[in-house]
Order: C-alpha cells, then sequence, then structure tokens
C-alpha cells in the first residue's frame, strides 16, 4: 500500500526559508508525478508546484522564483524548498504522488508565517 509522509514543516518569520520533505513508500517503481500542493483555511487546495520523473516542472505561476521543487527517483521522494516566505505562504502543505492512475496522499504538514 502507498504511503506519502511529509516532515519539515513549522513556523517561520516573513521572509524566513522552510524546506519539506516527502518520502513514499510502498511502490517499487518511480512514481510519474510528485509534488506538492497546499490548502489554506477557507480555501481550496491549490497546486504549489509538480515534478515529474522525466523532470518536468509545473509551478503555480505565483510561486516560482520562491520555491523550488526536487525529487529523487531512485527513492521514490520529492522536496520543496521555500523561501522568502510570506504570510500568505501559511497553509497545510501536502505532498501527492501519482503512478499507474491513481493519486496518492500524504496527511499534510503545516506551515506558518507569521511575524
Amino acid at each position: 500500500q502507498v504511503q506519502l509522509v511529509e516532515s519539515g514543516g513549522g513556523s517561520v518569520q516573513p521572509g524566513g526559508s522552510l524546506r519539506l520533505s516527502c518520502v513514499a513508500s510502498g511502490s517499487t517503481l518511480s512514481f510519474n508525478v510528485m509534488g506538492w500542493y497546499r490548502q489554506a483555511p477557507g480555501m481550496q487546495r491549490e497546486l504549489v508546484a509538480t515534478l515529474s520523473r522525466g523532470g518536468y516542472t509545473n509551478y503555480a505561476g505565483s510561486l516560482a522564483g520562491r520555491f523550488t521543487i526536487s525529487r529523487d527517483n531512485a527513492k521514490n521522494t520529492v522536496d520543496l524548498q521555500m523561501n522568502s516566505l510570506k504570510p500568505e505562504d501559511t497553509a497545510v502543505y501536502y505532498c501527492t504522488a501519482r503512478i499507474y492512475g491513481n493519486e496518492y496522499w500524504g496527511q499534510g504538514t503545516q506551515v506558518t508565517v507569521s511575524s
């Protein structure tokens, strides 16, 4: 059974940085796409960034330049480096992985940006 476990969330002041990590287990093959979404209170879940096994990246337009996604295909891990964080980045961040038409989600990790 596929499981995704996120880590690295926390509280940071505006302008600070955080690095989120996600480990996917339960698959002997590399996931086609891995990535991150986020959901702020009262808002819909939205794309942060995804990265395909072949290296194609897709960022939410407003986040490119501050956030960087990376992955290790062999280990089925995906990271999200977040710099210059803003209060509006406060949300629960979810890891996602897709393979064979199935999509899997982690439990989420809270990121809070506040002074």
